[in-house]
């Protein structure tokens, strides 16, 4: 390696330790990673002007046109879910059937439907968490375990495991591999019942152990019954960055005064799996999409744009099922729809700008070296996808910028070396998906710092038994799911 890549290499060390710096202390992304793309190049001798508008923009514009109407239809559809009350009332009424007795269960439950129907996770977590809190109360169950019980729920098997999840983790790579959301759909159930099987496991665990030790709820006043909020400015740029929705768009629009039955509050999420489904194996495979090879319209194949019309088709057929059956109970209706339309602009302007980062750092000459180091990485293509988007995931504690920047870096790559050894781009998918989600929980994940800040907890407090929930969990589905693709390929 010469002088150049060695100081190319050392540039790139730099930028993305300067990044997790910024990110950590709540600076905005939109400066962060442009700055730190342009020290890298800089580092390598490379032209900054060049590098800001024909390698950082285009990664920028890439990501924002392939995933917006994602971004768009989802926070639209979490917004109004928040707003109607739906998404109160199916926490309720998980949480009134299970009882107090299953506390623990009623609320990761709750967040997985939630979450596997396509609202976000911060929306969820504003909804589920005064319900978990009563119910923990009720039950006894102290106040630090409430945090581990939402995560498991939203940020876990639902984000990346479950097979058609319209999480924006389950979508990015889908124009990279062709695939669609159900991609692999058998490892995916597997590594999903392991991360559900090891957090439940915990968490009773620890419930137990506390009651043993003569350890209750652990709060006198009721005051814990409220979402907690501060230092608001902070918050919303660390969320934003681990999140497709942002939380200060929460405050707009108006909530309901009364909740929706449990039947009817299901009724839009079942619309999104449905729908989901409908388009993604019955309606687009049988009607004919040969002008997509068209200039005009890309020269495009089906299987490169089918994933993102499917899950922005049952969206938006569930945003308008919301609306019609919620009308009476969504008096501004004007003004909710402009907070979730908000609510997506800075999260996909952030994730963006990270891809950026990464389409700058892979321009970079050192590159070739660092892309061949990976590729060498012992046990193929899967173990090094693997590696790359965990690494990415410790450095931006972000699920969807770890991989929107892994698979910008590597995929074609990658890509290329899974043809040949004959893996199935579904597994690839399957794969990347859940190795971006275990390291990006860590304590500086901006998911995580906001969850605590809503819940009233420490990091002290809860984080034990978060990272054995979101982090061991997931690393252990991720292995099996690695070993189960390797010997029986994608199923």
């Amino acid at each position: 390696m010469t002088l150049i890549d060695l100081l190319g290499l050392l540039g790139i060390i730099i930028a993305v330790g300067l990044l997790i710096l910024l990110a950590f202390h709540g600076f905005s992304l939109l400066l962060a990673a442009p700055a730190v793309a342009l020290l890298a190049a800089a580092f390598s001798g490379q032209p900054l002007l060049a590098n800001l508008t024909q390698a950082y923009m285009p990664g920028v514009g890439r990501f924002i046109v392939q995933f917006f109407p994602i971004f768009l239809c989802g926070a639209l559809f979490g917004k109004l879910m928040d707003d109607s009350g739906a998404a109160r009332a199916i926490a309720q009424g998980f949480t009134n059937r299970l009882g107090s007795g299953r506390a623990i269960l009623a609320v990761v439950l709750a967040c997985a439907l939630l979450t596997y129907g396509g609202v976000s996770l911060f929306v969820v977590s504003f909804a589920v968490y005064p319900i978990a809190a009563a119910l923990f109360r009720q039950a006894d169950i102290p106040h630090r375990l409430i945090p581990a019980a939402i995560t498991l729920g939203a940020f876990t098997f639902t984000m990346t495991a479950l097979p058609g999840t319209p999480a924006i983790q389950n979508a990015i790579p889908m124009p990279h591999f062709g695939t669609t959301l159900f991609a692999a759909p058998g490892i995916g159930l597997i590594a999903a019942l392991v991360m559900l099987g090891c957090g439940m496991w915990w968490l009773e665990r620890a419930a137990r152990l506390a009651r043993q030790a003569g350890q209750g709820y652990g709060r006198a006043d009721a005051s814990d019954l409220a979402p907690h909020y501060s230092d608001a400015d902070l918050s919303r740029e660390r969320a934003v960055n681990a999140s497709a929705f942002d939380p200060a768009e929460l405050a707009h629009g108006q909530r309901a005064a009364h909740n929706p039955s449990f039947a009817l509050a299901l009724l839009p999420i079942l619309v999104v799996m449905a729908v989901n489904l409908l388009m993604t194996w019955v309606v687009l495979p049988h009607i004919d999409t040969g002008f997509l090879s068209e200039p005009r319209w890309g020269n495009v194949s089906l299987a490169a744009v089918s994933g993102i019309w499917s899950v922005v088709t049952a969206l938006v057929a569930a945003t308008l099922v919301l609306i019609l059956t919620n009308r009476a109970r969504l008096p501004a209706l004007r003004q909710s729809l402009d907070a979730g339309a908000n609510a997506a602009v800075l999260p996909v302007f952030n994730t963006a700008s990270l891809a950026g980062f990464g389409a700058v750092v892979a321009a970079l000459p050192v590159f070739a070296s660092v892309s061949d180091a990976l590729l060498a990485v012992p046990g193929g293509p899967l173990v090094s996808l693997s590696v790359a988007a965990s690494t990415m995931g410790i450095i931006t504690g972000s699920a969807s910028a770890a991989l929107t920047i892994t698979l910008d870096a590597f995929g074609p790559a990658l890509a290329q070396t899974a043809a040949l050894a004959g893996i199935d781009p579904a597994l690839m998918h399957r794969i990347a998906s859940l190795a971006c989600g275990p390291l990006s929980m860590l304590p500086h994940s901006g998911a995580i710092i906001t969850l605590l800040g809503i819940c009233g907890a420490t990091q002290k407090q809860s984080f034990g038994h978060i990272g054995i929930v979101t982090v061991i969990g997931p690393l252990l589905g991720l292995i099996v799911a690695i070993l189960l693709g390797s010997l029986f390929g994608a199923f």
